[in-house]
């Protein structure tokens, strides 16, 4: 039995997310899992790093499988770029360990929200970055960002519903950069709870547009309450960029 990894790029905008769904199957697993079943001749379950919301995209997706599939990494290589859909693509096929697993061996991530800084819409970023008009104070974000950093519970920063599971994430990095009218923020860290990053990026522009102190992070981690942090912002923005192991 073979366990082979491939490292995968997306495009999220029309999909329902990463998890394939009984009740549909427009899915990006569902698509893979169908097409990669029909490449093997065999029933094949996808183990991925991590789960992507409706509408993420990414450019450093790790997932893994088993297989007694005969065909050469190249050769599946080909077979699945020949007929996914144009916005799902295979970057990397490698024969991996027998005990590797793309989410339980992950160690960290890297994600980018993009924000487009202008009140004239760019029809080329209009599926990648969300728009925001207003005025962004970036020393004030930085400011906010910097106390984010290090390892704290961060409950205020997830829609999960409460359960057993520790809230406890380290962000090792939280980078602004700001290249004409579209502004990067790179988010670094051993793990993301559901709709972290989102939420953390809603904090911050509302730190950017004045509406809340970059002094207050501290108070709002410490609240351990959905309602202390800033806004769910939209999907489009975010891209998973790269999974550590």
């Amino acid at each position: 039995m073979r366990n082979i990894r491939m490292l995968l790029q997306y495009e999220g905008t029309r999909y329902q997310g990463w998890q394939k769904q009984v009740s549909s199957d427009n899915t990006i697993q569902g698509k893979l899992e169908q097409l990669l079943t029909k490449m093997c001749g065999e029933p094949i379950e996808i183990a991925a790093s991590g789960r992507t919301d409706a509408g993420v995209h990414a450019v450093g997706q790790v997932i893994n499988f088993h297989t007694e599939c005969s065909l050469s990494e190249e050769e599946m290589l080909a077979y699945c770029n020949r007929y996914l859909p144009e916005d799902i693509a295979v970057v990397e096929v490698k024969e991996a360990a027998p005990r590797f697993h793309s989410r339980l061996n992950a160690c960290g991530k890297r994600y980018c929200y993009r924000v487009l800084n202008s009140h004239i819409p760019n029809v080329f970023w209009r599926r990648f970055a969300q728009e925001v008009p207003e005025a962004l104070d970036l020393a004030a974000m930085e400011k906010a960002a910097a106390l984010l950093c290090g390892e704290h519970d961060f409950k205020s920063f997830t829609s999960a519903k409460k359960g057993k599971k520790s809230t406890v994430r380290r962000i090792d990095r939280i980078a602004i950069e700001r290249e004409g009218d579209l502004i990067t923020f790179t988010f670094e860290g051993n793990g993301f709870l559901h709709h972290m990053v989102r939420i953390l990026m809603g904090t911050l522009l509302e730190v950017g547009m004045g509406k809340r102190s970059a002094d207050s992070m501290p108070e709002i981690i410490a609240a351990g309450n959905r309602e202390a942090a800033g806004p769910l912002v939209p999907a489009k923005g975010l891209t998973l960029m790269e999974v550590y192991y």
